[in-house]
């Protein structure tokens, strides 16, 4: 079984139908992802009861289908599903939360959650993008994030990596919300598709996130590989230029993955065991289009709870998994849900209603406090390094050339 949870070798790739411009997030489940299969375990004989008995019964084909793709392929597992929530709403998921057995969150969140810090939702009409780029003539809205086209003309991307750095940009309310859940000690782990790196400059640590689309934090020359950091990148995209090797000249690309290239590895090797222990799955400002990002929900068990904060329903059942019984996605509207639950708002919004309505209201308020002081002394730090009598010194130092080549 290939990594990447139903793309070839974990390449990034979006819906079809999609025309958005970055990556930011209703396939096939990944390998060992929870299922809500039909329970039976018809054995292989009865494939092929007679005629007049499969005449018996409408559906008997599909069942059967279900049924043998349960069997030899093994989607799902075959407990039984729980019914953890005593409701599948906000109030039940509060108080799950509240019981104490609840100690296991995984947050998966998208480009929603940043953009009450004035980072453009590329899905959105009015973000004012594509207007922007309009002078590239690019030959799609997609090209921008592809990598061969960026070794060619790297000056896009670039164009719009200035709109992904406003100025005085700080972590959002949603932000300080994952960090309050962290500093409480629920969060197992924070799985974004966001390459702006709010989430460490809200205080929650390296070790708790997985960058799946990669990350600013850190760049690298595309021919000799040297490494460069965020404020010399930032620096040189500030300036409106391309950032170009101090040892070869040639184009430093940030660590994001591009449409072509493969997710990290440590967005599988952690996903594999964190998804296992998961007891509660919190989805935030993500449209569960690009995989394998959004193939991550059918990875907890069955039984486990899944809260999505988003301006709109998403990630449910495409019809030919519910014919086939495959329960790929969410499922907040049938009667048979008994572990899905949306709050449709904005991802601020949703978040303080979550802590108003788990008593954490005083705790975010100072937390978001706490980090507003911590982000503007970084910034004081930052402006007096670059007007210092050695403006560069935060650049790293030109490779020596290996006297053997």
């Amino acid at each position: 079984m290939k990594k990447g949870g139903g793309t070839e070798e974990g390449l990034l790739t979006k819906a079809p139908e999609e025309e958005s411009l970055i990556p930011e997030s209703t396939a096939a489940p990944a390998d060992g992802s929870s299922s809500k299969l039909s329970s039976s375990k018809a054995s292989g004989a009865s494939l092929f009861k007679p005629e007049e008995e499969k005449a018996e019964k409408p559906g008997n084909l599909l069942s059967h289908l279900s049924d043998f793709l349960y069997q030899k392929l093994r989607f799902g597992n075959d407990e039984e599903p729980v019914h953890i929530l005593d409701e599948p709403t906000i109030d039940g998921i509060v108080r799950y939360i509240k019981s104490g057995k609840c100690k296991n969150i995984i947050a998966m969140i998208g480009a929603g959650i940043s953009t009450a810090a004035g980072i453009p939702d590329f899905r959105s009409p009015n973000s004012g993008i594509n207007s922007k780029l309009g002078k590239f003539n690019l030959p799609s809205p997609e090209a921008i994030f592809e990598i061969g086209y960026f070794r060619r003309n790297p000056a896009p991307f670039y164009a719009l990596a200035r709109q992904l750095f406003p100025k005085n940009l700080k972590p959002t309310l949603s932000h300080c919300f994952l960090r309050l859940l962290h500093q409480k000690g629920l969060l197992l782990r924070l799985y974004t598709q966001n390459i702006d790196c709010l989430e460490r400059l809200a205080g929650i640590p390296a070790e708790a996130i997985v960058e799946a689309h990669g990350t600013f934090h850190t760049s690298h020359c595309l021919s000799c590989n040297c490494e460069y950091s965020l404020d010399w990148l930032r620096e040189r995209i500030a300036a409106e230029a391309v950032p170009l090797c101090l040892n070869c000249n040639s184009p430093v690309k940030p660590d994001i993955v591009f449409f072509g290239e493969r997710l990290p590895d440590r967005f599988f090797d952690l996903s594999e065991e964190d998804f296992a222990r998961c007891d509660l799955l919190l989805i935030v400002g993500t449209s569960l289009q690009v995989q394998p990002f959004a193939g991550l929900v059918d990875k907890v068990h069955n039984s486990i709870p899944r809260l999505l904060i988003n301006l709109e329903k998403c990630g449910q059942d495409n019809l030919v998994s519910k014919i086939l019984g495959l329960g790929c996605g969410l499922d907040f509207d049938s009667e048979a849900n008994f572990r899905d639950v949306a709050l449709i708002g904005t991802c601020d919004n949703g978040c303080r209603e979550m802590a108003d309505r788990l008593g954490w209201k005083d705790d975010l308020m100072q937390l978001i406090d706490q980090v507003e002081v911590t982000n503007a002394e970084q910034m004081a730090s930052q402006q007096e390094s670059q007007h210092s009598e050695v403006p560069k010194k935060s650049f790293p130092e030109v490779p020596k050339k290996n006297e053997s080549q």
